[in-house]
């Protein structure tokens, strides 16, 4: 085989991804979603910032004095420190909700939810150390590295010019009452905080569309994979026989409606039927809209006859009509003569002026079909 064909070229198939994704083979962005939990949790943070200091410094009162019934009491010492906890976690409960919340939606957004029960199935390359030592200089490992890397620079450097522009704040903070510092402190830690999650959100935004790059990169697929996925879904005989019998049916179903707008039947006449329009001033020549032998040929009869369509027969027009025109086409030019005869005695018929019937039996051009009615398949 060529060593085109074997690159992956191809995007991936459905099938390849459902595939992919019962394995957990899905994109992620560690640094999108690190990003969006601290965004969310910095919101939380600045939303209950004033009752969070005020609980805090309210708790920290508390926990420093010591009631004298207290000291001798070790399960009422317990049940206060377990009571300080439950006012702790209350006290942060929306901070913890928010990040949880930011944690689910975080991968949604790139590769969206996915349970995939085989990526829980034991893999024992996993802990195969020689796997191990290429994975860790693999590429992919470099690249991570690098993102790394880049976090820390541009985190480091945010911190840094921070810190640089602030420093007359920070350092007279110990000039300051303790309430007028613990303010401060939390104003100037909640503003590092919103800085260094907008570096975070800036590498989050680098980094998704690459995993979302990479992952497509890892589900192509070669032009033979293609075609051997095509094969398998494809060349079931079950679902080849049931495709047949749909389209089979499909097509059966629409040439039938059409035989109540036929201006004619030509029969056999029991083995043949063919339904055949005309619209003078709007088409070239007759079209032959319905067709069939055996039983469809009795369907088309007697729909015919319920719809007051004529039925004529002529065996030889119909045996021709049946094997030399395809549904929706023109007659040939070799069975005008034939096809006129049958719709002008129809028309002196309804006029009331035909004198002789005319000679249905006679040869067409074209000969006999190739098939005889037992075996003649149906409708084309």
């Amino acid at each position: 085989m060529s060593e085109s064909s074997q690159q992956k070229t191809e995007s991936a198939t459905p099938k390849r991804k459902r595939d992919a994704r019962k394995k957990g083979q899905v994109a992620r962005s560690r640094e999108l979603s690190t990003g969006l939990v601290v965004g969310a949790s910095l919101v939380g943070v600045m939303a209950s910032g004033h009752s969070l200091a005020g609980k805090g410094l309210a708790m920290m009162r508390q926990s420093l004095v010591l009631e004298p019934g207290l000291i001798g009491d070790p399960d009422a010492q317990i049940a206060l420190m377990f009571h300080r906890l439950f006012e702790a976690l209350v006290a942060v409960a929306p901070i913890m909700v928010a990040g949880l919340v930011a944690a689910i939606a975080g991968p949604a957004l790139l590769g969206g939810w996915n349970f995939g029960s085989q990526a829980f199935s034991p893999q024992f390359s996993r802990i195969d150390p020689l796997s191990g030592l290429a994975r860790m200089f693999s590429p992919n490992a470099l690249v991570e590295l690098g993102k790394s890397l880049l976090k820390f620079c541009v985190l480091g450097a945010i911190g840094a010019l921070y810190v640089w522009k602030h420093r007359d704040p920070l350092m007279a903070l110990s000039t300051l009452d303790l309430a007028a510092s613990i303010r401060e402190a939390l104003g100037l830690a909640v503003w590092a905080l919103v800085w260094m999650s907008a570096g975070l959100l800036l590498v989050a935004f680098v980094d998704a569309p690459y995993q979302w790059w990479k992952h497509q990169k890892e589900l192509r697929m070669t032009k033979q994979e293609v075609r051997e996925e095509m094969k398998e879904s494809d060349g079931k005989p079950e679902v080849k026989a049931r495709i047949r019998q749909l389209q089979h049916q499909l097509a059966s179903r629409r040439m039938m409606d059409k035989v109540p707008t036929a201006d004619v039947v030509i029969t056999n006449p029991t083995h043949y039927a063919v339904a055949i329009r005309y619209s003078a001033g709007k088409m070239r020549a007759p079209v032959v809209v319905a067709k069939g032998s055996g039983v469809i040929a009795a369907a088309i009869r007697e729909l015919a006859t319920q719809s007051k369509v004529p039925l004529v027969s002529a065996p030889p027009l119909a045996r021709a009509l049946y094997r030399s025109v395809e549904l929706d086409r023109e007659i040939p030019g070799d069975l005008y003569q034939a096809v006129a005869t049958v719709l002008t005695y129809l028309y002196q018929l309804r006029n009331g002026t035909l004198r002789s019937k005319p000679d249905f039996e006679a040869p067409v051009p074209g000969g006999e079909p190739d098939v005889e009615p037992e075996s003649a398949p149906g409708a084309s």
